[in-house]
């Protein structure tokens, strides 16, 4: 039976960056990915947006972790020759009634250390972007957008550099607790036996799921996964857009907002649509074309000028939710010892965005959580 310092399940954003961490500290690691591919589940289902920190609360773990994980994760794209584009977001409120909401995201974001924002006029916001109809707005210059595979792909060299490997197609079957550490069934062509000294979930969607193989770990500890979908529309043709736009947030979301992708081009989403279901192996990722009425509604507050049949479905994504419906939007969990009472063991739950934005810090957090 091969023993190794560290295995750390899932290969999406945040389970590369924590291995490559795991792995530069000196421990000698194994990812198990279920799939053939790093990276294709939420990781490859998202809006590659680098999020500035502005929205979550004073001293919440996404507050922290996403004013860092912006500025390590732009050092780490210019250092690493990973794309990026800080195009910049505008919040935008549609009518007088939404500038109290306005002034209260702005008072957070600097609450929460967020670099480079301020409130503008409508006239200042005009002189930004023609096209953009509000009553003001808020300019956040650090929000931009990462070539998201390019920078999974990186992480992952990183990884095998470091002596780290990766074994796909090996979904975790069980978790036994032994004498320092874990007995691991792995199932897969190659099914095989693993023992670890830690062992870490970062099976975003599938975490609770994974948490509930680990023999040992009480059923009471593990959250209930809750599925939000997010639904994504193009646009046909040039965007008249240069920043990201971003409506006041909704419950469960941000709004119906446009982002551009590296070249430019623009796209629409996510909007929040619950799933009345309870495994991931029940979601259907396709995209209802009727979705895209309330979209145009919604878009037409700030871009009136929006042309009829200018949208067309595209992708959609998952949030990994651990609250329910009309929830207060939860904070990112670190389930580790302390929590559970087993020594080793760390359990990543609800970690939706801005997960992206913040996995080197996420890596950094946690390894000082093990460390001690």
């Amino acid at each position: 039976m091969e023993q190794v310092d560290c295995v750390v399940i899932g290969a999406g954003v945040i389970g590369l960056a924590v291995a490559r961490e795991m792995a530069l500290q000196g421990y000698e690691t194994i990812i198990l990915e279920r799939e053939s591919a790093f990276g294709t589940v939420s990781s490859a289902r998202n809006s590659e947006v680098i999020h500035a920190g502005i929205y979550y609360p004073k001293d919440s773990l996404k507050a922290k972790l996403c004013v860092e994980g912006n500025r390590l994760l732009y050092e780490y794209c210019r250092s690493h020759q990973v794309a990026t584009q800080a195009y910049g977001k505008l919040v935008v409120a549609a009518d007088g009634e939404q500038i109290h909401d306005l002034q209260n995201i702005l008072y957070k974001a600097k609450n929460n250390g967020v670099p480079d924002v301020r409130l503008l006029s409508s006239t200042e916001a005009f002189n930004l972007e023609p096209d953009l109809k509000c009553t003001a707005a808020m300019l956040s210059t650090s929000t931009g957008i990462v070539d998201s595979h390019g920078f999974m792909l990186s992480l992952l060299g990183g990884f095998e550099d470091a002596g780290g490997m990766i074994a796909y197609q090996s979904p975790l079957l069980s978790a036994h607790v032994v004498n320092d550490g874990f007995e691991l069934a792995v199932g897969g062509n190659d099914a095989m036996k693993l023992q670890t000294r830690l062992l870490i979930n970062c099976a975003g969607l599938s975490a609770p799921q994974v948490a509930s193989k680990i023999d040992g770990l009480s059923i009471e500890k593990i959250p209930r996964a809750y599925f939000a979908k997010g639904n994504y529309f193009s646009l046909a043709g040039r965007s008249p857009f240069k920043h990201l736009i971003y409506p006041i947030p909704e419950p469960g979301g941000l709004g119906v907002h446009l982002t551009l992708d590296l070249a430019g081009q623009a796209k629409f989403g996510p909007d929040v649509e619950w799933l009345d279901i309870t495994e991931e192996n029940q979601i259907n990722y396709a995209v209802d074309q009727q979705r895209g009425d309330s979209f145009y509604a919604a878009i037409r507050r700030y871009w009136p000028g929006l042309k009829d049949g200018a949208l067309q479905p595209d992708y959609s994504g998952i949030r990994a939710k651990i609250v329910p419906p009309n929830s207060t939007a939860g904070d990112f969990i670190f389930d580790g010892p302390r929590q559970h009472g087993l020594p080793g063991l760390y359990n990543l739950y609800g970690f939706e965005s801005p997960g992206l934005t913040s996995s080197l810090a996420i890596a950094r957090y946690l390894e000082g959580l093990i460390a001690g």
